[in-house]
């Protein structure tokens, strides 16, 4: 008989036997059946935890290397010069336009969204041919890679900070350098900026007040090639550029005012200001236009002008009203645009990236050992499973379900 066999009868006739005849029973201890358990298949754990240790490390020698490369700007300023605030206050009417709440609060999570627009993700694909590299059939796979090998962050200070990893280090660097890159030409063509707002705004307004001041000339050209008159006395001159410059005063406080209130409360202390401004340079205008006796003052020296003459006025009028108009926008978008150039400047790289070293990754020895560890509590677990259903099978009550199952099964099949 093995040694083993002789053990375990031992055993069974140690528990059997009966009690000692004293009244006192006495304590029994009892090695863990666990370490026996463990002890009776050390042969199938060391195999196991083996194999797998081996198979770990033939892995983890097979994983490609990668390299981890990171940049780092500053987040854009959205300071204004006094230069610029002092231009600005000077500028008529829509001065306060300029000045306004148009700035972003927190341009460092505006950038970092910037960052992970699709716009920027499909520009570096094309730029470093990341299709071919990560052999993606499609370009949303690719673009998929991209973003799962990227972590774009901006820290409490404000700091943004951008990482790739890649297989290849100088291919790291690139792509995290062409990320800074994509931000400034995408900067170039969005108003995120004050500066850039207002730029857009001025734009607009001054190309359709120059569509406008166009119109008013040829209709002056077309009223003095019909009418002859070409001068007119310097009384109604004056009248008429007076009236016109507070007509232009008027259109650009209404332009002001409507701005105000696509962002102003109507309880807003600035917008209840500027409308009272309005409304006093509307009376004005009424009073100027009619005087005490409801006759248009343009209509004192009109009378004493030729009936042909009328039109000419008229036309006259318009022309300098849209003059008015046309340099109260072109000042400030030439301020614009020279804030929006200043402001550009400020977004600076603050380390640039460079290729790694050293490799960040596969840490062989983590995949080790982690692969290690599991093998042994997978191999532990199984020897256990497999003792409880070695004893079970010498369970005759077991054995009896265990029939009734398979019969019930086979039934069950056969129907």
């Amino acid at each position: 008989m093995a040694q083993i066999e002789k053990a375990e009868v031992h055993v069974r006739v140690a528990e059997e036997a009966p009690a000692p005849p004293s009244g006192a029973e006495l304590e029994r201890i009892h090695f863990p059946d666990q370490w026996i358990v463990l002890a009776k298949h050390k042969s199938f754990i060391l195999k196991f935890v083996g194999i797998t240790a081996i198979l770990a490390v033939v892995v983890s020698l097979l994983l490609p290397n990668t390299y981890t490369a990171n940049t780092k700007i500053l987040p854009p300023q959205q300071n204004q010069s006094m230069g610029t605030v002092a231009a600005l206050s000077q500028l008529g009417p829509l001065a306060a336009l300029a000045g306004q709440g148009l700035g972003l609060r927190n341009p460092s999570d505006i950038y970092v969204s910037m960052l992970r627009s699709r716009t920027v993700t499909d520009n570096l694909v094309d730029r470093f041919s990341l299709m071919k590299v990560y052999k993606a059939k499609l370009r949303v796979e690719a673009e998929r890679r991209l973003e799962g090998s990227t972590m774009i962050i901006a820290g409490k200070e404000g700091v943004i900070s951008v990482t790739v990893e890649d297989r290849d280090p100088r291919r790291a660097a690139d792509v995290a350098n062409g990320y800074i890159d994509e931000l400034e030409k995408l900067t170039k063509t969005l108003a995120v900026t004050e500066a850039g707002k207002r730029r857009l705004f001025f734009e607009r307004e001054m190309k359709m007040e120059n569509n406008n001041l166009a119109d008013a000339e040829v209709a002056l050209k077309q009223t003095q090639e019909t009418t002859g008159l070409i001068l007119l006395d310097g009384q109604s001159r004056a009248m008429i550029t007076s009236l016109t410059s507070l007509r232009a005063a008027i259109a650009a406080k209404e332009v002001e005012v409507e701005s105000m209130r696509s962002f102003a409360a109507p309880e807003n202390p600035d917008l209840v200001i500027t409308e009272n401004q309005l409304a006093t340079m509307r009376g004005q205008l009424d009073r100027l236009e009619h005087g005490q006796g409801k006759r248009a003052i343009a209509d004192v020296p009109i009378e004493n002008v030729p009936t042909a003459g009328l039109e000419y006025v008229r036309k006259f009028r318009d022309v300098k009203y849209h003059e008015a108009l046309f340099e109260l926008l072109a000042k400030q978008y030439e301020v614009a645009k020279i804030d929006e150039a200043r402001e550009s400047l400020i977004v600076q790289q603050l380390d640039k990236a460079v290729p790694p070293e050293r490799k960040s990754g596969p840490l062989r020895s983590v995949v080790v050992l982690s692969a290690t560890t599991l093998a042994l509590l997978l191999a532990v677990l199984g020897v256990f499973f497999m003792e409880k259903l070695e004893r079970a099978r010498q369970d005759p009550q077991f054995v009896t379900r265990l029939r009734l199952f398979h019969v019930y099964l086979r039934g069950k099949h056969e129907s």
